[in-house]
């Protein structure tokens, strides 16, 4: 088993995305993939196998007992991917988390005459290289 890098102090990182402790039976799902990890010591260890991963938040939003968050990453190789976190929340901790990321792409030629190009500063939302760390 990996041990926390120093800047988690023993949380995860998806503590530090959604910004609420996790519950130790949290239950944490991937859906491109069709799969769920289950407790906060399991996410630690498949968090703890991608040691060059850089990220920062974009901006949280709640609603009663639900987190939503848009975060950028990282995984070492140079390519920004763009997510979504869910969070359900049970007495303040997140009990079930649904993930949702895009691998980078380019907008297909058919497509560039009907749309535009979305702004996104490198410290905004969407954070580009400059603005990630690791946690």
């Amino acid at each position: 088993m990996n041990e926390p890098t120093p800047e988690s102090h023993g949380h995860t990182r998806l503590a530090y995305i959604l910004g609420v402790p996790l519950a130790p039976e949290v239950e944490r799902q991937w859906p491109q993939m069709g799969e769920v990890v289950r407790g906060s010591k399991l996410i630690g260890e498949v968090e703890g196998n991608f040691p060059e991963l850089t990220l920062e938040v974009g901006r949280r939003l709640s609603f009663d007992d639900v987190i939503v968050v848009e975060w950028t990453c990282d995984y070492g190789d140079g390519r920004l991917y763009r997510n979504v976190t869910i969070a359900e929340l049970r007495d303040g901790r997140a009990v079930r988390v649904t993930d949702y990321w895009g691998e980078p792409t380019s907008t297909p030629p058919w497509r560039r005459p009907l749309t535009a190009r979305l702004d996104m500063p490198g410290n905004g939302i969407w954070k580009d290289h400059d603005h990630l760390s690791r946690h």
